[in-house]
């Protein structure tokens, strides 16, 4: 997948174009871990999940122990706080005054709040790390710094329509306000042109992809076992091989990157896959936000649909929790879908997701094989390399399974690692997370015409492509995960209340 095209990068030395032979230009370690913003998302990625875990760290209390014995023995559970949480905040909950999202002061007995140190605190570490980022990698920093405010500005705004009542009644995320936003202005009035050299799109996403390393944990995957492994981890490279080829023998589309892209988004897990087999088989910028937009849209119905279906079809916590984390893409959507289910429907629906998660990397990694080895090996007759297959692979992957890995291993084997990482991850990097991809988002929209996206739905071929492809991942992951929680491992669902 390209970098914005008026901010390439030097690692960026093929085209785009599906018909063009891609070449690549060996480069140095070094160079790399310099200019590429792949290893720029993970540099950036870990400096936060590192000061993050420290400060979380030193703010344990010295009775933390006793705190635990405590709690436990009444059957509670012990939830720690950041130090970082009043500097990293996103706007609130309103129901008429959309001011009361960021401030609201003590009234009677009501609470208030203060939002504004945080979000000021959001813009700055995010302004300086990226601007940081930019900087090294030879783009314009003023540039950069003159148009990020704007999108920093939709973003908080995204965030503002989140928190209507309303519009969380019925689960509009910031991601789709985000999108429309971005969309609207645009389409309409057109994107300023001192907005366009912050519109980073995927340097924004990657570096909230090796932060949501830290939240997926392998321990997920032994938690759940077998059953789990087997929704998760059978089913999933089942259909996006299927609905690739589905795509590429019967429907026929010209664009392979495309179908590619949009069978990882559908069947693996949403954006963060999408954004990962983009860059493994280059493709087009507005074929990725073509393939996001279709996945958001479908999200939504099947997040308000599906535990409609199964509370209908009379499925049991467990199996309706599996079905719905094998199956919708966001994992946001999958935890609301599994709380309209009940609190041990949300548990499986959200380990299935994450045991989902791990996916990532290896599917990248696929893909990239298979398009350097196979798909332009057959389009030109230059020979491929284990460099270019290298060069392919997105290495922000890479920084994605280093803190799955590591924050796997703090969480199991430090002493109250469990809640040490769990705090670190709830009250601080998954803010920043979600605020660095709402920042893509709204760049996905401002840098998105609906002329060019009106290109893909010719035909209809993408909408019967992702509609066949979900078809097919609905029934095998309800096939599957009734064979492995209703017969096979019926007995191990006693152990789910301990997860």
């Amino acid at each position: 997948m390209s970098d914005n095209t008026s901010n390439p990068t030097p690692e960026s030395s093929s085209s785009n174009s599906d018909s063009e032979t891609v070449t690549s230009t060996p480069q140095s370690l070094f160079h790399q871990f310099r200019f590429s913003e792949d290893w720029w998302a993970v540099w950036i990625g870990g400096a936060i999940l590192g000061i993050a875990f420290l400060v979380m760290l030193s703010s344990i209390p010295d009775d933390l122990s006793a705190q635990i014995e405590q709690a436990e023995a009444s059957g509670e559970k012990i939830k720690l706080t950041s130090p970082l949480k009043a500097w990293l905040a996103k706007p609130g909950k309103w129901t008429q005054n959309p001011l009361d999202s960021i401030y609201k002061p003590t009234v009677d007995e009501s609470k208030g709040h203060n939002y504004l140190p945080g979000l000021l605190g959001v813009f700055i570490v995010s302004s300086v790390l990226f601007g940081l980022g930019t900087f090294v990698m030879k783009r314009s920093l003023t540039d950069f710094l003159k148009g990020f405010w704007f999108v920093f500005l939709l973003a908080t705004f995204a965030y503002i329509l989140t928190g209507q009542v309303v519009a969380k009644q019925y689960n509009l995320e910031y991601a789709l306000w985000a999108l429309g936003l971005g969309l609207l202005i645009s389409n309409t009035i057109g994107t300023p042109k001192f907005v366009k050299p912050a519109l980073l799109t995927e340097f924004y996403i990657k570096t909230g992809l090796v932060l949501l390393g830290a939240s997926v944990l392998f321990t997920k995957l032994v938690a759940l076992g077998m059953p789990g492994i087997c929704v998760a981890w059978v089913v999933t490279p089942i259909v996006l091989i299927s609905t690739y080829m589905f795509g590429q023998k019967v429907l026929k589309i010209e664009s392979r990157s495309l179908n590619m892209v949009i069978s990882a988004d559908m069947s693996v897990c949403g954006v963060s896959a999408a954004i990962a087999t983009a860059a493994a088989c280059k493709a087009k910028k507005e074929e990725l936000s073509f393939a996001i937009g279709l996945s958001l849209s479908f999200t939504v119905l099947m997040m308000i649909v599906l535990p409609a279906v199964i509370k209908s079809m009379g499925l049991s916590p467990e199996l309706g929790g599996a079905w719905l984390g094998g199956t919708i893409d966001s994992t946001g959507a999958v935890g609301v879908a599994g709380g309209l289910l009940g609190e041990r429907a949300l548990e499986v629906a959200i380990t299935i997701k994450m045991i989902q998660n791990i996916l990532i990397g290896f599917t990248a990694f696929g893909v990239a094989v298979y398009w350097v080895s196979v798909v332009e090996k057959g389009e030109s007759n230059v020979r491929p390399d284990a460099w270019e297959i290298w060069h392919r692979f997105p290495k922000f992957v890479l920084g994605f399974i280093a803190a799955s890995i590591i924050f796997t291993i703090l969480h199991s084997s430090m002493e109250h690692g469990s809640y040490i990482v769990e705090g670190m991850v709830k009250t601080s990097t998954k803010t920043l997370r979600g605020w660095f991809f709402c920042l893509a988002f709204v760049s996905i929209g401002l840098d998105t015409n609906f002329r060019e996206l009106a290109k893909f739905l010719k035909g209809g071929k993408p909408l019967m492509l992702y509609v066949a492809g979900q078809s097919l991942n609905l029934i095998l992951t309800l096939a599957m995960a009734w064979l492995m929680f209703e017969v096979i491992f019926k007995e191990s669902l006693q152990k789910l209340g301990a997860m």
